[in-house]
């Protein structure tokens, strides 16, 4: 009978030395791909405003989480087999910073969430069913860029009072373009201006954009969202300065690199928000079900230095009204 206890007291102090089961099961580090068009410099600001959202979150990587960068660096048919990597690799959710790759990443994928850092047109483009109920598998930010090509218009006819006629450089291929193009005919007629709308579907097209605009006599130009102009943003601005046409743009990159304006949202603002919906899907829930955000910030860039180049005064009143002077 001794004998039995004994064991039996042995048994039960053996069990209890055992770790419990979650102890001995490291926590799973989640993996996060992320698909950009530009650089991996090209894009700093935008992927740690991306790392900054995730700490404030707590999440570490290396500890709790892994992020899966691939970058088409201006290649847009890399675009397929980057995100066909991502999906190779089972990453649990998959991040993207525009439009075009947003659209890659859905024909790669209808089960893996997908957060848009930003985009121009979530509903336009097709991705989601409307901003509060997305319905499929994605969501994430807009970046409402077609209500405000009707206020880059204004300052253009701000700081050329007797603008007539502007040069619209715009890729066919973009998603969410459509809206774009109606907003800005509309504000186009308010002003009494006429649009010159220029297709730019390859590199070889900018040159001849703006010679064409050029030809056409054009007073000024703007450009709309698209990943081809965004990776060749400093051959466009060496081209208005070369042509000595104010130009206007959608993101914040062509001012800091030459050129003239840029009024939109705070895309660095919107890729660190990105991260809450990173979260919340690593958490349990589903894109469907996450209503897309608009931008909470804005900001005006105007380089001074770009002006100076082509002989334009900005009126002090534009001036004072932006965020950002770039001398």
């Amino acid at each position: 009978m001794n004998n039995m206890f004994t064991a039996l007291l042995a048994t039960i102090v053996g069990l209890a030395t055992i770790p419990p089961v979650s102890a001995q099961q490291p926590s799973k580090v989640a993996v996060i791909g992320y698909l950009a068009s530009g650089t991996l410099s090209a894009e700093t600001e935008r992927t740690e405003a991306l790392r900054q959202g995730l700490r404030e979150l707590g999440y570490a990587e290396g500890k709790n989480i892994t992020i899966e960068w691939r970058f088409a660096e201006g290649k847009l048919d890399r675009y397929p087999a980057l995100a066909a990597e991502l999906v190779n690799l089972k990453v649990d959710v998959i991040v993207t910073a525009g439009g075009s790759a947003t659209r890659t990443a859905r024909q790669a994928t209808s089960t893996i969430p997908i957060v848009m850092a930003q985009d121009p047109d979530p509903i336009g483009s097709g991705f989601v069913a409307s901003l509060a109920r997305p319905g499929g598998n994605i969501t994430g930010l807009s970046a409402l860029a077609p209500e405000l090509n009707g206020k880059r218009l204004e300052l253009l006819k701000e700081i050329i009072p007797k603008l007539s006629r502007v040069a619209v450089l715009w890729s066919s291929t973009q998603p969410g373009n459509a809206q774009s193009l109606k907003e800005l005919e509309l504000a186009a007629k308010g002003f009494g201006v006429k649009l010159q709308f220029l297709d730019v579907i390859s590199p070889k097209d900018i040159e001849t954009a703006f010679q064409a605009a050029k030809k056409a006599r054009a007073d000024a130009a703007l450009t709309l969202t698209s990943a081809i102009l965004t990776a060749h943003r400093s051959e466009i601005a060496e081209l208005a300065l070369k042509h000595r046409l104010p130009a206007t743009h959608g993101f914040s990159s062509f001012a800091e690199d030459g050129g003239l304006m840029f009024y939109g949202p705070n895309i660095v603002d919107l890729s660190r928000r990105a991260a809450t919906y990173v979260d919340k899907i690593l958490k349990g829930r589903t894109p469907a079900d996450l209503p897309v955000e608009q931008p909470m910030k804005f900001e005006f860039i105007v380089n001074l230095k770009a002006a100076k180049q082509i002989g334009l005064t900005i009126p002090p009143q534009v001036l004072a009204r932006a965020d950002r002077v770039i001398r």
